[in-house]
């Protein structure tokens, strides 16, 4: 009797550390800086509970604003089709449609949520410190799973329900935008903060 795995789910990860066109200093600079500046996307943020700020629904010009976030844009560019390769998607070339900040503050969440009308996301960190929450990914089929028992505690990361990533300063994350994901709550002291996108 043999077993094979169908319909897997990738995750693409990368250490940006070192690459040219990413200063995780710099980019922490400059999206506080905007963070400052951006009184609509201060006020998106109180008002629908975001703890810290976003320029999600504020903001879709950062590669034009500075400088910084394009030349990331040119780096996340040759990562995405890298991935996109390695899932066999046949769409040809994949362009970033939205590129946003997020700051969350300690005690904040990011409630699970997917990314529709868009084919890959990702997020690329740039503050992480001590304590900061993971990044929490759901397996895809979890809806449907209907009477199905919860996993053993040692099942291997390829059959759990969630898995939870810890990330560092410069690293990447892509993901099929269907992928449901969250933050838990930041018990760190201090900010965390990245920069999240969507291709299609």
């Amino acid at each position: 009797m043999t077993t094979r795995s169908l319909f897997v789910t990738r995750l693409y990860e990368a250490d940006l550390t070192g690459s040219r066109g990413f200063d995780a200093g710099e980019l922490s600079s400059a999206a506080r800086d905007i963070a400052d500046q951006d009184l609509a996307g201060q006020t998106w943020a109180r008002d629908n509970g975001y703890g810290g700020y976003t320029s999600y629904a504020s903001l879709n010009d950062l590669t034009r604003r500075d400088s910084l976030f394009d030349h990331l844009r040119k780096v996340l560019d040759s990562h995405v089709k890298a991935f996109a390769g390695e899932l066999f998607m046949d769409c040809g070339r994949l362009k970033l449609d939205s590129l946003w900040i997020n700051i969350l503050n300690p005690g904040a969440v990011h409630s699970g949520h997917i990314h529709p009308g868009s084919v890959i996301s990702g997020t690329v960190y740039l503050e992480i410190p001590d304590k900061a929450s993971p990044l929490r990914l759901e397996d895809p089929r979890l809806p449907m799973m209907m009477a199905a028992p919860k996993r053993m505690a040692d099942a291997p990361e390829t059959d759990r329900t969630f898995v939870y990533l810890t990330p560092r300063v410069g690293t990447l994350y892509l993901w099929e935008s269907f992928i449901r994901h969250e933050v838990p709550a930041n018990a760190a002291r201090k900010d965390r903060i990245s920069l999240s996108f969507n291709y299609s």
